[in-house]
């Protein structure tokens, strides 16, 4: 039965191939999503064994938080850049999920393994409603997936919508989204160890700027892991 059950999606395969969604040719089996060879090439950080690698100090003596890290470096028309793009512009909400899946078998043995709750940085309603997801969210959705943690997008809120930040200089950037989200019910933070993720850490304003508001909550501590940082 399984024999014949690969050769059906083998043969559908042929007429219909699932691509990679990094280079666009055609995946072969027991490849999902991306590649192998996209695998090996898309620009790893290793920040997440590193407390003090680069992502980590943009936050020194700005907020507290724990840890912070990178998966991936984002270049300019590079494989990072164009996953992130399928995945925030195009609907395709299976390439964030993946990414966190990725990022969650890294997290296991590395200094991000005690992690109580993700929760990934929120658009506001309006965005939403629009685009109609949250890339974020995808991403969260695949480390809890593989790690059996939480995922919760109701805690932390984006009261404010904000201008996007994409050409925005530094200074901008930190104005742009001072006071602009909000934490209800704090009490379900209160002695947690919250993940924070998103897409893409340029500046860490948006970051920082939700971990000012769940640090709020009394005994929550706060580390932050992206796909990328450009």
């Amino acid at each position: 039965m399984r024999f014949l059950k690969n050769l059906f999606k083998d043969f559908v395969g042929l007429i219909f191939p699932e691509l990679c969604a990094g280079c666009n040719t055609p995946l072969v089996q027991h490849e999902k999503v991306i590649c192998l060879l996209c695998m090996a090439q898309l620009p790893r950080t290793n920040f997440q064994n590193d407390k003090d690698n680069m992502v980590a100090q943009m936050f020194w003596g700005r907020v507290n938080i724990e840890h912070a890290a990178a998966y991936f470096y984002f270049q300019k028309g590079g494989r990072v850049q164009q996953l992130l793009h399928k995945l925030k512009y195009k609907g395709h909400q299976y390439i964030g999920t993946e990414l966190g899946r990725m990022m969650a078998l890294e997290m296991q043995s590395s200094m991000f393994r005690e992690i109580n709750i993700v929760i990934p940085v929120p658009l506001h309603e309006n965005r939403y409603r629009k685009r109609g997801y949250n890339q974020s969210e995808s991403i969260a959705r695949g480390i809890g997936e593989k790690l059996g943690i939480p995922v919760n997008t109701d805690i932390l809120h984006r009261a404010i919508a904000n201008p996007t930040q994409t050409k925005k200089h530094r200074y901008e950037r930190w104005m742009n989204v001072e006071g602009i989200f909000e934490i209800k019910n704090p009490s379900m933070l209160a002695n947690k160890h919250v993940l924070l993720v998103d897409d893409v850490i340029t500046t860490g304003a948006t970051l920082e700027a939700c971990a000012v508001e769940l640090l709020k909550a009394q005994g929550c501590r706060v580390s932050i892991f992206t796909v990328a940082v450009a």
